[in-house]
């Protein structure tokens, strides 16, 4: 399937190929505890604790992920330190949250370890079997950046980079799906 937008330039295909396999690459290693690593900071799995995102916490990214296609699977949020040594870098996620999936609208509190400028990452694995399967799974960044066959799926972090005071920001993604 290809699709063409007005100005002719073929789209979509390429670029959902290119946003699940850059989202996937980092997304499905194994669960390894932070202290494991020896570096606190990293792969800290999270539960979705909405408390975290009010007024008097923070730093905190509260994401609303618009266009869930399905109440399947799972959906995976992953942070990032908005940096060229971090950004989708295997292992250099920041926090982690999974949940089952529900169509529509989904809402996240991602707490952040200080002050700066952070990117999120978004996965929803429909099927919920864990591999990236590029016709029914869907992606999201922070700043919803256009992906091509040219940047393969993994934008500049200046692109994602969402800057984070000492409360909580919110965002809005939209899923990408084939």
């Amino acid at each position: 399937m290809t699709t063409t937008t007005s100005r002719g330039s073929t789209a979509m295909p390429y670029r959902l190929s290119a946003v699940l396999a850059a989202v996937a690459a980092v997304g499905l290693t194994a669960p390894v505890p932070a202290l494991a690593q020896g570096r606190a900071e990293y792969r800290d799995e999270i539960r979705n604790d909405m408390s975290r995102c009010t007024s008097d916490k923070g730093p905190a990214l509260m994401v609303t992920v618009d266009g869930v296609k399905a109440s399947s699977g799972k959906v995976r949020v992953q942070s990032y330190r908005a940096t060229a040594g971090e950004w989708l870098q295997k292992g250099k996620w920041l926090s982690r949250i999974e949940v089952p999936a529900r169509a529509g609208t989904m809402t996240f509190c991602v707490p952040l370890p200080a002050s700066g400028t952070y990117a999120i990452a978004v996965r929803h694995d429909v099927n919920g079997n864990g591999g990236t399967d590029i016709r029914t799974d869907g992606g999201a960044m922070s700043n919803n950046p256009p992906i091509n066959i040219f940047n393969l799926g993994k934008p500049s972090y200046s692109k994602v980079g969402v800057p984070v005071g000492r409360g909580v920001k919110t965002i809005r993604v939209q899923m990408k799906y084939m």
